[in-house]
């Protein structure tokens, strides 16, 4: 059973858009300040400078989205429903990603950034990390989405960063703007070879429970595409759905960038493998780190803690991704089809637990997990326990802290139909 099925509708209207935020802040603000990481990284980050990691967070992008799509949205989709997809991604988290769509027919569109949160982080450290982000980056992960729903589809920039002092001084909306066509004269692009790996794996074809169509609220997004999702008016059946889709997308994000490093690292595969662990404790596409920088910031503070918070954390869901039980202050963490994956919750245990702790620090730092191997399996259990001493905030937490999006407030609004022009 899914880890927020307890929740009610109301809540999981509220918790849901969080993983989807967490998602894109934890990945990317420790991708641009890769030296305040742990040693592993550290490795990693001095063997190769920042534009040749560029490929490799492209990657990590790419195989995750096109993966992602193809589990909401698989098939030769037009535009509108492949605007869809977008709608909960965790590259796009509502609003701090506040994404606008224009549908011309079913073969054209457009979409822009009425605000960019991405931007808006990396704005002030110049304009390399702009052209970085905006172009190296986000241009092979912008087609990766739309060919995982149409393979056949293009997105072309009108417009995008970096913005020229005039235009900054100004606050030039919308942040950049871009054109999608499907036309079958395009051709098919070449898949990365990691692409393959990741669709291979457990995340990327585990089967979750099915929608309640009798359940009350809305059981699907059919219908017009609409301005803004309107979380409220789905069921919570659905909701459960949407919020075990999300978290599947960060172990998608995790199995890419390991693969990606693995692909790129100019030293040995130990050295790898501990550039892959560094980043499970930056990103909650592995690990909950991430977490606990929202978790203090945000207005859902109270429905989280009602969530419970090592539960309902992305990387400890959906459950059939690792075999765990759960009283109230401790959990087992048995072996299960995210270890296949080599997934974040591999990596933890009894020698190695900064991820775990990183979770209950977020809730008070007095918290701490003692972490022990069972007796007579395989597998180890946390016990949450309570210090005289306040723990330190992680590095990884306060790199987190850096992104605007970590005291990012996402605000009611009124889903309308658009139709097209």
């Amino acid at each position: 059973m899914s880890r927020y099925a307890d929740l009610s509708r109301a809540e999981l209207a509220v918790v849901v858009p969080e993983p989807v935020a967490d998602g894109s802040v934890s990945s990317t603000a420790p991708g641009w300040l890769g030296a305040s990481r742990p040693s592993g990284a550290r490795r990693c980050s001095r063997s190769r400078s920042r534009s040749g990691r560029r490929p490799a967070r492209s990657t990590r992008g790419g195989c995750r989205r096109r993966s992602a799509t193809h589990r909401s949205n698989p098939g030769r989709a037009t535009w509108s429903p492949s605007s869809r997809a977008c709608r909960l991604d965790i590259g796009a988290p509502p609003q701090f990603m506040d994404f606008r769509y224009t549908v011309h027919d079913p073969w054209r569109g457009e979409f822009r950034l009425d605000h960019c949160g991405a931007l808006m982080d990396v704005e002030p450290m110049g304009e390399d990390y702009v052209r970085g982000m905006c172009h190296d980056i986000e241009d092979p992960t912008f087609d990766a989405t739309a060919i995982a729903s149409n393979p056949h589809a293009q997105v072309r920039p009108i417009h995008r960063p970096p913005r020229s002092a005039e235009q900054r001084a100004a606050d030039r909306h919308p942040h950049c703007a871009w054109t999608v066509v499907i036309d079958d004269a395009h051709p098919e692009p070449e898949p990365v070879p990691a692409l393959a790996v990741v669709e291979r794996s457990r995340a990327a074809t585990l089967a979750l429970a099915p929608i309640d169509a009798s359940d009350e609220g809305r059981a699907d997004y059919t219908g017009p595409l609409l301005s803004d999702l309107d979380l409220a008016a789905f069921s919570q059946s659905a909701l459960v759905r949407i919020a075990d889709e999300v978290c599947l997308q960060m172990h998608l994000l995790d199995r890419s960038f390991a693969l990606a490093v693995a692909e790129r690292t100019e030293t040995d595969a130990e050295s790898a493998e501990a550039c892959a662990a560094s980043d499970s404790s930056a990103s909650p596409a592995s690990a909950p780190s991430g977490w606990p920088a929202r978790w203090t910031c945000t207005r859902s503070t109270r429905s989280r803690a009602r969530c419970g918070c090592w539960p309902c954390t992305p990387c400890s869901t959906p459950p059939s991704t690792s075999t765990r039980s759960s009283p109230a202050t401790s959990s087992v963490v048995r072996p299960g089809p995210a270890d296949e994956d080599g997934a974040w919750i591999s990596l933890c245990g009894p020698d190695w637990t900064a991820a775990l702790q990183a979770v209950v620090h977020g809730l008070d730092p007095h918290l701490d997990v003692e972490v022990s191997p069972l007796a007579d399996e395989a597998g180890w259990r946390a016990l949450v326990v309570r210090r005289d001493e306040a723990a330190p905030e992680a590095p990884e937490v306060e790199v987190v802290r850096f992104s605007t999006g970590a005291a990012f407030e996402f605000q009611p609004r009124r889903s309308l139909p658009i139709s097209p022009v």
